[in-house]
Order: structure tokens, then sequence, then C-alpha cells
């Protein structure tokens, strides 16, 4: 009787073990939901840009161009008062404060988005047209409805003046929204219409490769050699312990390393990708030693024996049969590691990658941005465009996260040799 009691407590206890790992990974899983929806639900509408279909007159004369085929003289024309003069001739006002507000519902790139639409359509030079022209950053987001209008005119930023012009606008059809391509083929701006985060992706980019670069081949050669070369003894366990502590050491120390060594000693430019992917290899380091060396390990010993058994030597066995069959866990570590750095902020933080670059980077040699410094900027700006741009970045960030770890998993599956 003891006995058949004590085997229903023993099957109601793993009962309610189970109940519980599900109810964990279901909150998990609610949680985890709530972040993304939350980051897809801000983020979503800024891959969409307002833009305000404006009639314009390309008057030679306003524009000061004498000759069509005088490249200087297309450069440098007066785009400026072209389209100031069209667009607020198109609004009725009343005093010079309403002709201010009526300019500001465009984006100070106007007369550059003005240039490069003539430099494409040099024969309409005369004619009327109809330019498409980046809305504000308020007016972008009172037409995504991220802006609130229903609240006094002296805590929004809009003016009363302003929401009728957006509303004859929207009535007469000349608002509309297309793909944001600024947002991947720009970098950071104060504007939040025209920031985009172009600069970060080819900074992260730069970074996460030079990163590979240093980290990878001393990192494969370190596991091999403390696997398969290294005498057993005080020094080399001292070594496995180091390296197993700096795998946990928190990222912030690399960053102060890569200040006070590789900036203010060897004196490499600051704010740029060669940097950060020092700094992020140095971290990534023990964290593709450690998955090497247990790839490593996991090749049977019969490998090794059969290699020497036909006259090959220690250095061939373990390079010609051992590390590729290794390779497949080796891979897999190091991409993980990677996908690690390429969330990392602090480390960047304090080598300088957190300052304002508007310019693409051209090389590992240029200041740059990353991914998660641009989330880390842009969060901390005021203006509500930046929100959205702040859920996009993530966004990006996480697709290439998840990319990554696929790809771990896919190589660790593909390749991966299972021996009886």
């Amino acid at each position: 009787m003891n006995k058949e009691l004590r085997r229903k407590k023993r099957y109601q206890a793993e009962k309610r073990f189970q109940v519980y790992g599900i109810i964990a990974i279901s909150l998990a899983i609610f949680f985890v939901g709530i972040l993304v929806t939350k980051i897809f639900s801000d983020g979503t509408s800024a891959f969409s840009r307002t833009m305000i279909k404006t009639e314009i007159k390309l008057d030679a004369d306003l524009l000061g161009i004498t000759d069509i085929n005088n490249k200087d003289e297309v450069e440098n024309a007066d785009y400026y008062t072209l389209i100031y003069d069209e667009f607020t001739k198109s609004i009725p006002f009343s005093n010079d404060e309403e002709e201010k507000q009526i300019i500001t519902l465009l984006s100070p790139d106007y007369e550059y988005e003005a240039k490069d639409f003539f430099l494409k359509n040099k024969d309409q030079l005369g004619k009327t047209v109809t330019i498409l022209l980046t809305a504000s950053d308020d007016f972008d987001q009172l037409h995504k409805g991220n802006f609130p209008r229903d609240i006094p005119e002296d805590r929004r930023r809009l003016s009363n003046f302003q929401l009728q012009i957006y509303d004859q606008l929207v009535k007469e059809n000349k608002v509309t929204k297309v793909f944001n391509n600024y947002l991947f083929t720009k970098g950071d701006s104060r504007d939040p219409e025209l920031a985009g985060f172009g600069g970060a992706i080819i900074g992260s980019f730069f970074t996460i490769l030079i990163c590979l670069i240093i980290s990878f081949p001393i990192a494969l050669m370190a596991a091999v050699y403390l696997e398969e070369f290294a005498p057993k003894n005080r020094i080399t366990e001292l070594i496995e312990i180091n390296i197993n502590n700096l795998a946990a050491v928190p990222s912030i120390v690399y960053g102060l390393f890569a200040l006070g060594i590789l900036l203010n000693v060897l004196e490499l430019p600051r704010s740029t990708a060669l940097v950060g992917g020092i700094a992020l290899s140095l971290m990534t380091l023990p964290r593709i030693i450690i998955p090497a060396r247990a790839s490593l390990k996991a090749v049977p010993p019969s490998i090794r024996e059969g290699a020497l058994a036909v006259g090959a030597s220690k250095v061939q066995a373990v390079f010609h049969h051992v590390v590729p069959l290794a390779m497949p866990g080796t891979l897999s570590g190091t991409i993980i590691g990677l996908a690690q750095a390429l969330g990392e902020t602090a480390p960047l933080l304090l080598i300088g990658m957190v300052a304002f670059v508007v310019e693409i980077p051209g090389s590992p040699l240029d200041p740059s941005s990353s991914l998660p410094v641009q989330v880390y900027l842009w969060s901390e700006s005021a203006e509500r465009g930046f929100v959205e741009k702040t859920s996009a970045t993530i966004m990006m960030l996480l697709g290439f996260l998840i990319v990554m770890n696929s790809l771990a998993v896919y190589a660790r599956q593909k390749f991966e040799k299972k021996w009886n």
C-alpha cells in the first residue's frame, strides 16, 4: 500500500513539473510576443515616407539658368527660392508668421530633392511639373496617425493653421506615402524624416568583418593547441580557467581596454569600425575558443589513431582529419559569438562610435556608427519621428541576429558528424 502511494505521489510530482514547465514556456512566449508586437507596431510605419505633391513651374529666370547645358549653372541654380515661392504661393496666408508655418511643412531637404528631379528631367525646363517633396517630421507623424491633433494648440508642434493646410492637402489628394528609401541609403540626421540607418548597417558590417578576421583564426589555433598539443600541467590549467573567466567578463571592460590601449597608446583613429572590430574580437575570442575545444574533444580518438597508424604526423592527423571534422561545431560557435558581438553597445560607446555620423562610411577607417549604437542614439532623441526609427532599427538588428543564429543551426545540422 505504501509502495502504491509513493508511486502515485511520484506521478503527481511529475505531472506538476510538466505543468510548471508549460506555464514557464507560455509566459516566456507571452512576454516575447508583447515585446515583438510593440517593436513591430511602432517600427513598421518607419518604412514609409509622407510626400506632398507640389506643382512647380521650372522657371529658368527664377532658377538663374541661361544655358541648360552649362553644368555649373544647373548644379548651382536657386532651387531653394523656386520651391519656397511656388509652395507658399499655392497656399493662401495672411501674414509672415503663417508664411513661415507653410514652408516648415516640408523637410529641410526640399531644395536638394528639387535639384535631383531637375537633373533627371532637364527637358521640363519652363514647364509646370508635379514634384513629390518629403514632408516634415510633424506632418509625417500626423499623416501616419502618430501625432495627436485633439489637444490644445500650445501643447502640439503643429498649429491650427497648419492642421487646416494638412486637411486641405489631403482633400485635394496631394498627400501620399511612398517606400522610405532614405532609411537604407542615408546616415544619421537631426531631422527624423531624413535620418536612416544605412551608415549604421555598413558600420556594423565592417566591425563584424574585422572581428571575424581577427578572432576566428586566433581562437581556432588556440583551441587546437590547447586540446591537441599543449601538455596537461598547471600552466595550461591556469590558461583554461582564464579563458572561461574572460568569456564572463562584462563587455564594457573590453571597451575600457580599447580606449586605454588602442586609442590612447597606439593612437588608432577614434570612432572607426577598425577599433570597434578589434575591441569586439577581444571579447569574442574566448567565446569561440570554448565551443571550438568542445568540437575538437567530440571527435573520436579512433580518428587520430587511424591517421597516426598509416604514417601521418601529429600535425597532419590534427589538421587533415580532426579539425575538418570539428569545423561544423566550431563554425556554429563562431557565428553565435559574432551574433552576440553584433548586438554589443558598451565597448563601441567607449571608443567614440556614439558620434553623430552623417556620411555612410566607405572603409573601416572612416567614422561610423553601428545598429545597436544607432538604437541608443535615437532612443534618447525627443522628436516623435525617432520613436519609429528606433523600433525599425531594432527590427533590422533582430533580423540580422535571427539570420546569423539560423546559419549556426544550419551549419551544425548540415555538416555535423554523428559517431556511434
